[in-house]
């Protein structure tokens, strides 16, 4: 499975020291690193279908002064599409208001006919990006639908629901950001931990220094804004429990495609 790494925060914090402990798990996640850098405005996303280690790019990139509020990086180990530029988080896509919204993902979708229609739409193969597209295309039909006007409360509602009809059998653990709000949701134990300090909240799926964390309650979606949290959803109960039969499977079937 791959690795998922966050912070929101209401001040730019230097991360090189968490970014260098993070990436360096890329040991066993070889298929691919991204890093997106969320500043007011500006959204800036550096990715390479390369184990993070093996990247000179990544390497020089650390070596220089990374400060911001808000942050995603992605180590990848691949269970769904080839190893590929188009298949390596963060994905990214421009709703019908221009708002740009980027989602990195940890886990694999086994069952979801509502997610199948996308794979014609997307750029790569894999079923990360079309959770991505799925929200935003049900974004837009809201959009159109409040005649081009709707307001913060409908966005976090509508990734609630949206995520909600998706974990169902699936291992669903999201970081999602939308240019305002940072949307964070895991169903499954142990994969997804939080240090929260003054005006600040880092996100990872495995603790990357000795003390301060915690971690993150599943089956619910949390919502922050500059490290403060505005929003706990209803929490559902769609555990997922790592079975290794069924991802035998799905890589069995995905190497016959």
């Amino acid at each position: 499975m791959c690795e998922l790494f966050g912070i929101t925060a209401n001040r730019k914090i230097k991360l090189n020291n968490l970014l260098k402990r993070f990436f360096e798990h890329s040991i066993e996640h070889r298929n691919g690193w991204g890093l997106a850098m969320l500043d007011d405005n500006s959204i800036s996303i550096e990715k390479e279908p390369v184990k993070a280690s093996d990247s000179l790019y990544l390497k020089n990139r650390l070596t220089g002064r990374l400060e911001t509020a808000r942050c995603m990086a992605h180590i990848r180990r691949a269970t769904v599409g080839e190893v590929s530029f188009s298949n390596t988080h963060p994905f990214t896509k421009r709703d019908e208001s221009g708002r740009t919204w980027v989602l990195v993902h940890n886990g694999t979708i086994f069952e979801s006919p509502i997610l199948s229609a996308y794979q014609y739409k997307q750029h790569g193969t894999t079923d990360s990006e079309r959770i991505l597209l799925y929200l935003v295309d049900h974004i837009n039909k809201h959009y159109f639908n409040e005649m081009n006007t709707f307001d913060a409360n409908d966005r976090i509602r509508i990734v609630d629901q949206l995520i909600k009809r998706i974990v169902p059998e699936n291992k669903v653990n999201l970081l999602i950001y939308d240019g305002d709000y940072f949307y964070v949701h895991k169903n499954e134990e142990g994969t997804l931990f939080k240090s929260e300090h003054s005006g600040s909240v880092i996100f990872s799926t495995h603790p990357l220094t000795p003390e301060g964390w915690e971690e993150v309650p599943q089956n619910q979606l949390f919502v922050y804004k500059d490290g403060e949290l505005i929003y706990e959803g209803e929490p559902h109960e769609h555990s997922y429990v790592h079975d290794d039969e069924k991802m035998k499977y799905m890589y069995l079937e995905y190497a016959a495609i």
